[in-house]
């Protein structure tokens, strides 16, 4: 992806060169496990944060504060204008629907974080969090992603997920998050999981209508990139790995398949009124 020299948002709250606090012990096979289930964990990380504390028995460190490398800063100041990419993005759009576009806080983190929805790990993988209305990052996720889940890696698979947790916001802003709550609310969990899966959809057509409206920044490759991501934590892979066969109604961000044909459709489309996921998956 093309973006030395681009704008760089001031959004972006850095603190990764801050003591991390406290961080869970024994992350292993549980840390894994744990970022399987929530990876791209929708909006709330503190669910997942909690529960890994608990199983660990509540055992905790302090991360020591560590200096941030070249790299580091490299790639703090491409998250930067990947964001600023999003702001001007909706911003357009939210203007050409007659209103107006509230932009959110991304905050890169290492190892564990407190946010409004409570505390998380990097376990928990990339997340945005409603009440705070911030999306949280560890970028050690994305050399988990590639090693651990087979995708391509790249600075693209980057750039994807972080448009598809600003698709979340974008959800929180417009009230379909608040109103799929209310509808799982009385729902069977089989019910219920398959209105988090349209919401997950939804998030990855945001993300690939984002990408649309920046096809002049791709470089060869990059929407094989985001193709790869999508399809490295499709439930259906993520359970083929972990236990070795799938279980559909308890699928809660949608199956390979499925992710990758909706950021494809908002590639292609460009147009946010073509992504009602709900009604395809009723």
């Amino acid at each position: 992806m093309k973006w030395l020299g681009g704008r760089q948002s001031d959004n972006v709250e850095d603190r990764r060169g801050v003591s991390g606090g406290k961080v869970a012990l024994g992350g292993g096979v549980i840390g894994i496990i744990i970022l399987l289930l929530n990876v791209f964990g929708g909006e709330n990380g503190q669910t997942i944060g909690n529960v890994l504390e608990q199983m660990q028995g509540g055992q905790t460190q302090t991360e020591a504060a560590a200096p941030l490398s070249k790299e580091d800063v490299e790639m703090g100041n491409f998250v930067r204008v990947v964001l600023a990419r999003n702001e001007d993005t909706w911003t357009k759009i939210f203007a050409q629907h007659g209103m107006t576009y509230e932009k959110p806080k991304l905050v890169l983190f290492r190892g564990s974080v407190n946010t409004a929805c409570g505390g998380a790990s990097s376990a928990s993988g990339p997340f945005y969090c409603p009440g705070d209305r911030k999306v949280y990052m560890d970028l050690a996720f994305f050399e988990e992603l590639k090693t651990k889940f087979g995708a391509e890696g790249g600075d693209f698979a980057i750039a994807y997920v972080i448009a598809h947790e600003i698709g979340h916001h974008i959800q929180t802003l417009l009230g379909t998050s608040a109103k799929m709550r209310q509808e799982q609310q009385g729902k069977s969990e089989a019910e219920a999981n398959k209105l988090s899966v349209a919401l997950e959809l939804q998030a990855d057509f945001y993300a690939g209508v984002w990408a649309h409206d920046n096809q002049q920044y791709l470089e060869a490759g990059d929407i094989e990139e985001a193709l790869s991501a999508a399809n490295a934590v499709g439930d259906d892979a993520i359970q083929s790995k972990m236990q070795g066969h799938v279980v559909p109604d308890s699928f809660t961000h949608g199956t390979s398949e499925q992710r990758m044909y909706w950021f494809k459709k908002g590639y292609k489309t460009g147009d946010i009124n073509q992504g009602n996921t709900f009604d395809e998956i009723r």
